[in-house]
């Protein structure tokens, strides 16, 4: 694992230091072609330089967030905004994580991809990639 997701994780209380080292564990399987790395303070993972999946500690629990989970349309994913094509999940045990579900997620993420990577050029306009 990345030395500097392995200190995020470290420095989460003792039960999201645990679903942290779960979600990275399962992310780094089923991702293994994937660059990560901390991104504004947060572990993300990136295909060609594309934002994929990440985590953070939030109010609600640990927060794991698909770029284009929107595009997923999984019901257990929660889409917050109507701008973007992110959704999420909240974890606060991690008893709660379905390694089926995350399984299923992640390889929708490698097929389902929308074009965060150049958002800036295309002044907050996003393509689908895939």
């Amino acid at each position: 694992m990345n030395l500097d997701i392995q200190t995020y994780n470290n420095s989460q209380s003792t039960e999201d230091k645990l679903i942290c080292d779960a979600l990275a564990e399962q992310i780094n399987l089923h991702l293994p072609e994937a660059e990560n790395k901390i991104w504004h303070a947060h572990p993300v993972w990136f295909l060609d330089g594309n934002p994929i999946v990440g985590y953070s500690k939030q109010k609600k629990g640990i927060r794991l967030m698909f770029w284009s989970g929107k595009s997923f349309e999984e019901t257990k994913l929660n889409v917050l905004g109507a701008k973007f094509q992110d959704a999420s999940i909240f974890y606060n045990s991690v008893n709660e994580i379905d390694s089926t579900d995350l399984k299923i997620w992640l390889q929708k993420a490698k097929e389902i991809q929308w074009d965060y990577k150049n958002i800036v050029q295309r002044k907050g306009v996003l393509e689908r990639l895939k």
